[in-house]
């Protein structure tokens, strides 16, 4: 056998082996996930939609999930992404749009405010030695032609 054929079994046993790790990991992510859901539960949906679970039909797959007070729906129980717990919430994560827009301004001002060139400390107003500054361009002041005089 020659070392190409023996390298590229070595490749093929190694992906095989990755192959069957990530499915291991896989069916244990989803037997804890199953065993978390149960009735009574808010959970989130594969397309966003979160409500309160309150049955589970196992033989036709089937999950009602509450949405809004009185409003059942009906969805694969596999659509089930996860379950919401409340009390794992980031308490510095913001709480609206307008909040995480107002945190990215002010940060976006205090990186303008300090702006440093990383590589020398020196603020990036201030040109590096050996580089090139363009002034302003002025403008050239027009006189007025010279007045001719007859001699």
């Amino acid at each position: 056998m020659d070392p190409l054929t023996i390298g590229m079994l070595a490749i093929l046993a190694v992906l095989i082996f990755f192959m069957f790790r990530n499915s291991r990991k896989r069916k244990a992510q989803q037997e804890e996930l199953k065993s978390q859901i149960v009735p009574g539960k808010e959970v989130m949906t594969n397309f966003g939609l979160f409500g309160t679970l309150k049955s589970i039909d196992e033989v036709t797959n089937e999950a009602e999930l509450e949405v809004a007070k009185g409003v059942v729906i009906r969805v694969h129980r596999q659509t089930i992404a996860k379950v919401v717990d409340p009390t794992v919430s980031d308490p510095s994560a913001p709480r609206s749009v307008e909040e995480a827009m107002a945190i990215a301004n002010r940060e976006s001002e205090e990186r303008d405010r300090v702006k440093l060139n990383e590589d020398t400390a020196i603020p990036l107003g201030e040109p590096a030695f050996g580089e090139r500054v363009v002034s302003e361009v002025k403008k050239p002041v027009r006189r007025a032609p010279a007045k001719k005089t007859d001699q």
